[in-house]
């Protein structure tokens, strides 16, 4: 997004918070209504140029938002869109990919306010490993001739019952609305989003051998310490690492295994 759009959308994070500060609201009710209104303007064109063009008046497009969703939405959800549309945005998508970050950030807060944050953290990543090693499940998934029914059945088949409701809420409408995204794009999205809720950074680590206990938590202090944040591990495994570890954080890597130590030897001997 660019600088108006980016403006906005903190704008209304900053309302969604303090909207969801009372825990007399329903986060997850919340949630599930603003990805309506996503799914509505995403297929509406026309209506979300007008409610994003900067030629009419804020309040003129908080109106039409509020005729349009009466009714359809809570007060709170109806509240939150009409502050939206008000805002100024650089692109009419912009609104669109904006809304679908609040429904999710709404859905991450109903898991923080039930203590189950940390749970959707890790099962996010596990369930981007599970992607990124089944072809065929990634194939499935992401198939463009295959209805958002199916889609949706097949997630329910992997997920429910076994991942948190939020978890299957935010993994099903990536992947029956991806909206022009990767999936691999998308579920990285999330687990940053959610890393957010917390002020966190979001570390992967791979070794070759299961981190203990101990390990993990001396490896968090210390990048706690070095980037001056809370960090979130993701920890993964790969015999191919050799020894040592990799950390993953951002575009940033960190690699300390044995395998690269060996491999920058030969470059040297080679040179």
């Amino acid at each position: 997004m660019n600088g108006a759009s980016r403006e906005a959308l903190a704008s209304a994070r900053e309302r969604l918070d303090a909207l969801t500060d009372n825990t007399s609201v329903d986060a997850a009710k919340l949630a599930g209504e603003l990805a309506a209104v996503t799914a509505l303007l995403d297929r509406e064109v026309s209506l979300r140029r007008v409610l994003t063009d900067p030629a009419q008046p804020a309040e003129a497009r908080a109106e039409l938002a509020q005729r349009l969703l009466a009714g359809q939405v809570g007060g709170e959800t109806l509240d939150l869109v009409m502050g939206t549309v008000r805002s100024r945005w650089s692109q009419s998508r912009d609104l669109v990919d904006g809304l679908e970050q609040l429904a999710d950030t709404a859905d991450l807060t109903a898991a923080q306010q039930s203590g189950a944050l940390d749970g959707v953290e890790d099962e996010l990543f596990r369930f981007t490993r599970i992607v990124a090693s089944n072809p065929e499940l990634r194939a499935a998934l992401t198939d463009r001739t295959a209805t958002a029914s199916a889609k949706g059945e097949l997630l329910r088949s992997l997920l429910g019952g076994k991942a948190h409701a939020v978890t299957e809420r935010m993994v099903t409408r990536l992947v029956t609305h991806p909206r022009g995204r990767s999936l691999e794009g998308g579920l990285e999205a999330l687990s940053k989003l959610a890393a957010e809720r917390r002020d966190r950074v979001v570390a992967t680590v791979t070794s070759a051998i299961p981190l203990s206990d101990a390990q993990r938590a001396r490896l968090g202090a210390v990048l706690a310490k070095l980037y001056g944040r809370q960090m979130h591990l993701n920890l993964d495994v790969d015999p191919e690492v050799v020894g040592g570890i990799v950390v993953k954080i951002g575009d940033e890597v960190i690699d300390g295994s044995i395998a690269n130590r060996l491999a920058e030897a030969e470059r040297r001997m080679a040179g």
